[in-house]
């Protein structure tokens, strides 16, 4: 890379900062100078604000009056590569660069100096008396493998004051060190040997690492069976990227998954990776930013987020279940992290590896067509072998009012927990019903500030939306009516679900999988920990389950309404439902044991549902790419949403109706334009959304035209507009 442009004291640059003002600034160099792409501190009105240095100024305001950066930042400067990949993230997205900056500099107190600090970690002896405080400040310790907290941090974390923890410092279970706020991470082994790969795998990891070495930028799609060891394959690909002094990143769909996913690493290299999430204390959030930054973290793994971390050699990116929709970030910055991951990599000339046992149309379309290189692995690892699929049709099933496991399924989970093996029950539903009746006036209780009905959580003893999180507790008579204990839970969530399956199978040990059951991330990594080491019988779950979680003893699953993704008519009803039903499946049956999946289904003669119980992939994407193909719809036609929100309706349509009228933009480049209507939630937290579609051809420059079509609305204060390239829901 080129050395980047020196500012001597006084010459102006051009500042970008994070607050939300879609211009450069000019200020003037400090003493001492700045280089081009440093952090710096400005000033802003009467507030001090962070900003990155982007260039000369413009020198078009009166130099006597322009004022100079206040501090310039002792972290490594943003590399021109970085800069590259906002500038293009953001013309893509549509998004400001103030916004794309905030995306790049999540991480706090980057303006403190270097200084030490005191830290607390797990001591040599247990304490004379134990408490269930004292037990909590020693299991979050444990559970983060050694890592250290401030006092704070730990206390927090555990739920305690912080006369607990240094309580365990004067017995010696905790340990108070001094050390440097921001320290390297140890170096990972990559001589170290990994477990044994089959011929397949072996054949597959060559590919990969081939790819790495020739150097350049290059996308694979491994695609691979579940249970088919498609992680160890790509931690060969991450072992060629790091042996090559390059820096890695794997991008992990759950926070859940990371827990199992760090166990293998260390195994692998004899260390942790830094992580990278929302469950990150802020201490070690900063440490891992200014280490990338630095070069001194290799191997990173985390949430969507992390491809905006300030890598100094980027060579490898991993997107883990490239299909998921998780990597959809749905609000502020609208963004694929799967797509951002390509156009990271082709900036930088690092690999990117797309794994996925069921891959996005999208992806496969791109292989397909030759753009991405294809790695397959079509057998299950050692002795595994993939599960039979069947379906029960319910037609012809006698199931009782207020009960969804059919007798047939029921059996099924018997004779299996007969013989101390698992079975997981999976329903994409949570709480305990999605709709509350009265039974006396047909209301169906509703969010007060969204068109959205309110969820029954049992668990929570509250009703719950979904859209915008509002609570409120269960109530006694009809908001209605007023009539009391008419009110009725109607349909099945997976709490719901549990009740029933703890009538039909009374000495099993159960346990629900749901995120909303559970207060933080590492709650949830330790029931999935204890359901791995057999600490359920029966599992239900949510889509949670699906997500490469491995339970070695599971070797029954059942989906309780496979139809249940198939209804409305989202343009990926019929993908989604493939990808879900597949994954799921494929937790049953991991070791010696076979497995069985079996799915609930009013039609079984649905073409998705006999693409699933076929297993013939290939047929389905031909088929599934020609329909999409055929109506000129991604990935073969381009899309982009408008979304209008205000607090009065009238205002959003009439600022939809405003757009509809004046096409021309879009007409330049032959797009068309649907609606303005109600979104199919019409109101979330008390504002009204409207939302309009444009569809056009695939090789159309989408973005230019967009812009320029929407800047044509009138200012309004209360008028909210949301622009969305490419996507992946319609609500």
């Amino acid at each position: 890379m080129d050395e980047p442009s020196f500012f001597a004291p006084g010459q102006l640059v051009s500042v970008v900062t994070t607050q939300p003002i879609d211009r450069f600034l000019d200020y003037k160099a400090p003493e001492g100078g700045v280089f081009q792409g440093a952090f710096v501190q400005v000033p802003l009105g009467p507030r001090q604000v962070p900003g990155v240095v982007w260039g000369p100024g413009k020198g078009d305001f009166d130099y006597s009056k322009i004022r100079p950066v206040t501090k310039v930042l002792d972290v490594a400067p943003m590399r021109d590569e970085m800069r590259e990949f906002l500038v293009r993230a953001g013309d893509y997205t549509l998004t400001p660069m103030s916004a794309m900056l905030r995306l790049a500099t999540r991480a706090p107190g980057l303006s403190d100096p270097p200084s030490m600090q005191k830290v607390y970690r797990l001591g040599e002896t247990e304490p004379e008396r134990m408490t269930d405080a004292r037990r909590r400040v020693l299991e979050v310790l444990r559970d983060y493998g050694g890592l250290s907290f401030t006092l704070k941090e730990l206390s927090e974390m555990a739920g305690v004051s912080s006369g607990v923890v240094k309580g365990l410092v004067e017995q010696g279970a905790v340990r108070e060190e001094k050390a440097p706020r921001d320290t390297p991470y140890p170096p990972l082994d990559v001589e170290r040997h990994g477990k044994a790969l089959t011929e397949a795998q072996a054949t597959a990891a060559a590919k990969l690492a081939e790819g790495i070495r020739t150097g350049g930028y290059g996308t694979t799609l491994l695609r691979g069976v579940t249970g088919s060891g498609k992680t160890e394959v790509y931690l060969e690909a991450v072992a060629a990227c790091l042996a090559a002094g390059r820096q890695a990143l794997v991008l992990l769909p759950e926070i859940a998954l990371s827990e199992q996913f760090l166990i293998r690493v260390e195994q692998r290299f004899g260390a942790k990776p830094v992580e990278w999430h929302s469950g990150v204390t802020m201490t070690e959030r900063r440490r891992a930013w200014k280490m990338i930054g630095q070069g001194q973290a290799e191997l990173v793994v985390g949430a969507r987020s992390s491809l905006f971390l300030p890598f100094r050699d980027l060579g490898l990116i991993v997107v883990d279940e490239e299909h998921d929709t998780s990597y959809k970030q749905e609000d502020g910055v609208l963004y694929n992290a799967r797509d951002m991951a390509v156009l990271r990599a082709s900036i930088t000339g690092a690999r990117v590896v797309l794994a996925s046992a069921t891959p996005s149309l999208e992806t496969w379309a791109n292989a397909d067509a030759g753009k991405y290189d294809r790695v397959d692995l079509d057998a299950r690892f050692g002795a595994a072998v993939l599960p039979e699929m069947r379906t029960l049709d319910m037609r012809n099933e006698q199931m009782q009012p207020g009960t969804w496991i059919s007798p047939s399924l029921a059996h099924a989970v018997r004779q299996r927990i007969e013989t101390g093996e698992q079975a997981l029950l999976f329903l994409n539903r949570r709480g305990y019903a999605p709709v509350t009746i009265c039974r006396a006036c047909g209301e169906q209780i509703a969010c007060d500030h969204c068109d959205a009905r309110m969820v029954e959580h049992r668990f929570l003893k509250r009703l719950v939306c979904h859209q915008c999180g509002e609570t409120k507790p269960i109530p006694e008579a009809c908001p209605s009516c007023e009539v009391e204990g008419r009110l009725a839970p109607v349909g099945p969530g997976v709490e719901r679900l549990g009740e029933e399956v703890a009538g039909l199978f009374p000495e099993a040990r159960v346990a629900v999988l749901s995120s909303d059951l559970f207060t933080s991330a590492r709650a949830l990594k330790a029931a999935i920990a204890e359901i791995a080491e057999g600490g359920a019988d029966i599992i239900i779950g949510t889509q949670l389950v699906a997500k490469g979680h491995n339970f070695p003893k599971l070797t029954l699953v059942g989906v309780i309404d496979a139809d249940l993704g198939l209804q409305g008519s989202d343009l990926r009803a019929a993908e989604r439902t493939f990808q879900l039903m597949r994954q799921v499946a494929g937790r049953a049956g991991r070791a010696e044991a076979a497995g069985e999946a079996i799915l609930q289904t009013y039609q079984p003669e649905h073409p998705v549902i006999r693409a699933i119980l076929t297993g013939d992939e290939e047929a389905f994407w031909k088929a599934e790419a020609e329909g999409r193909r055929a109506a000129g719809m991604p990935p073969y036609g381009r899309l982009a949403a408008v979304i209008l929100s205000a607090t009065e309706a009238e205002t959003a349509f009439r600022a939809g109706q405003d757009l509809a009228r004046r096409t021309g933009p879009l007409d330049r480049v032959s797009a068309q334009v649907f609606g303005p209507a109600p979104a199919p939630i019409a109101r979330i937290r008390g504002r009204h959304r409207v939302r309009m579609l444009v569809k056009a051809d695939k090789g159309v420059a989408l973005q230019g035209a967009m812009a320029q079509w929407v800047a044509q609305l009138r200012a309004d204060k209360d008028l909210r507009v949301a622009v969305d390239i490419d996507p992946q829901s319609f609500f």
